[in-house]
């Protein structure tokens, strides 16, 4: 299963999704889905601004975990 990572990363940060949302331009509803890791496609606008904001990689911000 795909599982975001935005959560433990803006925590890190101290970034709030209100603020993050406003810093990267985009959407609150939407960083807010990817955040609580509510999303079932993650837009790549929103994963490129992710990206260049935490300056990252996308992997870092999304992470691929086993079923058992």
């Amino acid at each position: 299963m795909i599982r975001s990572n935005l959560k433990a990363i803006a925590d890190e940060a101290g970034i709030s999704i209100s603020r993050l949302s406003a810093e990267i331009n985009h959407g609150k509803e939407t960083v807010r889905k990817m955040y609580n890791d509510d999303m079932e496609r993650y837009p790549r606008e929103l994963l490129d601004k992710l990206c260049k904001h935490f300056n990252c990689e996308p992997g870092d911000l999304i992470k691929f975990e086993k079923d058992e």
